[in-house]
């Protein structure tokens, strides 16, 4: 995986779902980091392919709860962020999620109370010999790269120190967050510490801190050498900070993003998280938009407060139509494998199905990328 000069989309706890690391890749992520997820939970999770939707979810077992959903489309710039306290659990979890993402990430600087009293995120900056104990048992089993995040130590001496400890463990990549654990969101980021790190270091660096517009990326890598650039409130605030062409309204993101959360049919939860999130940092939750969000039950609640009522409504006439095609198009390639079949028919055919899936990819206003039998890998580019 290449980390020079890209575009990186932060883990963010809650938010950081299918739906919006997509978003962000539309507007120019390069590299799309998944919500942390707890090992304990992880590897209670079996791996099933979704043909409704053409994704790969992992689910908890023996029930429908979906802890982690992936796709093809995002196989080489997703990255599975892990919290763990023990080197043989992390690599349990590593190996059943490890051939569906482009890396593996250990979270080391999540300063929340439930990872830190379970020794993990933060916790584990204090604990350098568990720290190498995890990176080499994932580095020496898994042929996917491995990474970690860590934040500030104390002093700019301290994280040095421990990044240099970290990078003899053969990481592919450090992402550092430009605070200290006991800083708050308001505090400014320490660039200049960031970049004593990457002065340091031989590998690459992932700088993190107040990136909120574009030109932004270009100041961090400025101050502080870094191979790249992540951000997450700007992020999570607008996904279009990543465009070069500058932001666009977040009224149009919103839609998008409910958009791609019913194509993928994401979480409620999650969904309107993300959604109170964005409405925070623009407007206010006591206004009727962000009350009718929290009311909200379901998707569909979604989908009428945004007036993305026919945008839905095709979309679920499109997912039966193609259902009841590719059943037929099946029964009939079934029924006539023994009988010998022109070349004529072969090609009308194929030729019916590829202009059914085409105007179905083109009234969702998608991108038609026929690579696959479910009909989510037709309409989603």
């Amino acid at each position: 995986m290449d980390y020079d000069n890209k575009l990186v989309l932060a883990p963010m706890v809650r938010v950081g779902t299918l739906p919006l690391r997509l978003l962000a890749a539309d507007y120019g992520a390069d590299i799309t980091y998944g919500e942390e997820i707890i090992d304990h939970k992880f590897v209670k999770c079996e791996r099933r392919v979704n043909e409704h939707i053409g994704s790969t979810d992992f689910i908890e077992k023996g029930t429908d709860n979906v802890v982690f959903r992936t796709c093809n489309e995002e196989r080489n710039r997703v990255v599975f962020q892990i919290g763990t306290s023990d080197a043989v659990r992390a690599l349990t979890a590593a190996q059943l999620v490890c051939k569906d993402v482009a890396a593996v990430d250990i979270n080391m600087g999540c300063p929340r109370s439930f990872s830190i009293s379970g020794g993990m995120g933060a916790a584990l900056l204090t604990k350098p010999e568990l720290i190498h104990d995890i990176l080499t048992t994932l580095k020496r089993n898994l042929d996917t790269p491995v990474t970690c995040k860590i934040r500030l130590l104390k002093s700019s001496q301290d994280t040095v120190e421990l990044a240099r400890r970290i990078e003899k463990t053969g990481v592919s990549a450090l992402a550092v967050h430009g605070r200290r654990v006991a800083d708050r969101p308001r505090d400014p980021a320490k660039w200049s510490e960031i970049a004593d790190v990457v002065a340091a270091l031989s590998i690459p660096v992932i700088a993190n801190g107040d990136v909120f517009e574009y030109d932004d990326f270009r100041c961090v890598k400025d101050a502080t050498g870094a191979s790249s650039v992540m951000v997450a409130r700007g992020a999570l605030w607008n996904a279009s900070i990543f465009s070069p062409k500058g932001k666009v309204s977040w009224e149009d993101v919103k839609r998008d993003y409910i958009r791609k959360s019913i194509l993928w049919d994401n979480d409620i939860k999650s969904t309107k998280h993300t959604l109170k999130e964005m409405i925070m940092h623009y407007s206010s939750l006591e206004l009727p938009e962000g009350k009718a969000v929290i009311k909200s039950e379901s998707l569909a609640d979604l989908v009428q407060l945004y007036g993305e009522e026919k945008y839905y409504k095709v979309f679920l006439s499109t997912k039966q139509r193609l259902a009841y095609n590719c059943a037929v198009f099946f029964v009939f390639a079934t029924s006539e494998a023994e009988k010998p079949c022109s070349y004529t028919l072969q090609l009308t055919c194929a030729c019916c199905l590829f202009i059914f899936l085409y105007r179905a990819s083109s009234i969702l206003s998608l991108s038609p990328s026929i690579s696959g039998v479910s009909w989510h890998k037709f309409v989603i580019r």
